[in-house]
Parts: C-alpha cells; sequence; structure tokens
C-alpha cells in the first residue's frame, strides 16, 4: 500500500477537487457524506455543541458540499443525476423514481422545529432515465421498477406518509447546487440486506451510465451512530471510532483493485464497525459508488473524521 495525501482542510480538499480530471465523457462516480439536516439548521440539536460545530451550517461538511457541488457541474456538466441514499432501501427489488416535472420532498425526519420542515429544494425527474435503469436491472437479472408521485415510500415528519427524494439528497443537495436544480434527478434504492456485495453490484449495474454523462452520487455517514452523539465529531470520539475512520481511509489506499475490495468489503469485520455503525445503512452506499468505478483509481477528496467523500474512477 502506498500512502497518498488526504485532504484535511479546505485548502487541500479545493486543491483535490480541482485536480479531478474533466472528463464529461467518463465521470466518477461518487461517495459523499450526505449530513444531516443540521446542516441547515443547527437549532434542532441544542446541547451537542460538537456536534453542531462539526456538522451543522458553518462547520466543515457544509463548507466541503458547497465547494464540491460547483466543482461537479463545472467538471462534468451532466445531463442527470443518478443518486443512491442510506435513507431508501428496499429488499429484492430496486425503486427508481419517476415523479416528472417536478420532485416532491419526503421530510423522512421527526421531531424537529417548524422550519426544518419549511426547506425548499426544487428539481424535476426523468422518465426515460428512470426506466433505462430500471432495463439495467432487470438485464443483470434483478428486479426493479419505477415508483411515482402516487406511491408513498416513507413516513413524513408532517404527519403523512409520502414520495420524494429523502433528506439524505435535498439536503445536502441544496448546500452543493442551490436551491433551483436544473439537472434532472433520479433517485435509486439501496439493497436492505446490506451486505457489501450485494451494494457493490447495485454500482456494477449503472457504471456504463458514466459513460452517457451522467453523475452518479451515493450518500452516507460512515460513522452514523445515534445513539452515541459523541462519535460524530472528532474531538469528542474515542479511539475505537478513530481507529475506524483510519481503517476506512487505509483500504481506499490500496493501489491493487482486487486487494483495495477486499479491503473495503471486510471493513465491517474492523473492531470498531459497529460503534460507528449499530446499523449499515450509512455505511453500505460506499460500496454503491466503489461497484460503479470497480477496477479504476480512485482519490480522496476529503479525508475528514467521519465525512470522507470519494471519487471513484478517476
Amino acid at each position: 500500500m502506498t500512502s497518498v495525501a488526504v485532504p484535511s482542510n479546505q485548502d487541500e480538499w479545493r486543491a483535490a477537487l480541482e485536480s479531478l480530471p474533466s472528463t464529461p465523457q467518463k465521470i466518477p462516480a461518487f461517495f459523499f457524506a450526505h449530513g444531516s439536516p443540521a446542516l441547515v439548521y443547527a437549532r434542532g440539536f441544542s446541547g451537542r455543541s460538537d456536534f453542531e460545530q462539526y456538522q451543522g451550517p458553518n462547520g466543515p461538511l457544509a463548507n466541503f458540499l458547497k465547494d464540491f457541488g460547483p466543482t461537479l457541474l463545472q467538471k462534468y456538466n451532466p445531463k442527470a443525476v443518478v443518486v443512491f441514499s442510506a435513507h431508501w432501501e428496499t429488499l429484492g427489488e430496486r425503486l427508481v423514481t419517476d415523479y416528472g416535472d417536478e420532485n416532491p420532498l419526503l421530510m423522512d425526519y421527526y421531531g424537529f422545529p417548524q422550519e426544518f420542515y419549511q426547506l425548499k429544494f426544487k428539481s424535476r425527474g426523468d422518465k426515460q432515465l428512470a426506466e433505462q435503469i430500471v432495463g439495467l436491472y432487470k438485464e443483470a437479472g434483478q428486479l426493479a421498477r419505477t415508483t411515482s408521485k402516487l406511491e408513498p415510500r416513507g413516513s413524513d415528519g408532517r404527519g403523512f406518509e409520502g414520495p420524494g427524494l429523502d433528506h439524505g439528497v435535498f439536503v445536502p443537495f441544496r448546500l452543493m447546487f442551490g436551491e433551483e436544480f436544473g439537472i434532472p434527478i433520479v433517485e435509486v434504492s439501496i439493497d436492505s440486506s446490506m451486505t457489501p456485495e450485494a451494494n457493490w453490484k447495485l454500482g456494477r449495474v449503472v457504471k456504463s451510465l458514466r459513460e452517457e454523462n451522467v453523475l452518479v452520487l451515493a450518500g452516507g455517514l460512515p460513522i452514523h451512530n445515534l445513539r452515541d452523539f459523541s462519535s460524530f465529531a472528532p474531538d469528542t470520539a474515542q479511539p475505537i471510532h478513530h481507529s475506524f475512520h483510519k481503517a476506512i481511509l487505509d483500504a481506499l489506499q490500496v493501489n491493487n483493485t482486487q486487494e483495495r475490495k477486499k479491503a473495503l468489503q471486510d471493513l465491517p469485520k474492523h473492531a470498531g464497525f459497529r460503534a460507528c455503525n449499530p446499523r449499515e445503512e450509512h455505511f453500505v452506499p460506499l460500496y454503491v459508488a466503489a461497484g460503479a468505478a470497480e477496477d479504476e483509481d480512485l482519490k480522496i477528496l476529503n479525508g475528514l473524521y467521519g465525512i470522507p467523500t470519494i471519487a471513484f474512477g478517476v
């Protein structure tokens, strides 16, 4: 394994973003830290000042996302975005949004102040792309179908069951792209089996879209333990949390692609995995992005504790 520079501050992540190849003919796939509603308002997390400072509206994650989004548009000028989120999982069948002229928002969080339920993010779907993605999964031997605005996909904190892009999409996208985004967005569910290989295969299926000027993003948080909020910020995290974060970076830096795949898929065996992820849903999107660019090089764009972003296929 050859150690490479891991960006750990704004100057370094901006340099890493600037060094991304401008290749609209083959866009990298990205795993990104999608944060939480605290990216917009920290007020709902009173009493958790370290978390607010780190993952709140003025913290390094928010600042990174504000640099990340414009870079993606400048480098790749994508015709569409396909996004996988930790907050949408289905077992045995891929669901793909076909929401038409305006993507609704699913505010799938509860007990927050009213302003959290007044967030805006306007975007549209893409029927042709949604149907193409369904076709790709079917060709790969997987069950898949589209879902429309008429089909609820989960509980909304405003008091109803609804469809929509979940907060793992619209909250970071507001920072990345602004409150109105003219490029179509299609969301695809992750595999709730939570196995590394099953989610790796989800990414592999959409690999070809990268050569059709489609941006593939997979969002999660590799350290996500709501039972222990100290784990979310480096100053309060325990050594076991830091050890797992280092293990992620070490696995990403393995040069040989097959050895790297094994190192990544072995991460759930790490002694600190459960302390960081009581459940795997925020971790496995990493495998989706990796699968969409397997056997290719990667670049760590942001190596900050618990909130990394990686470009696969550079």
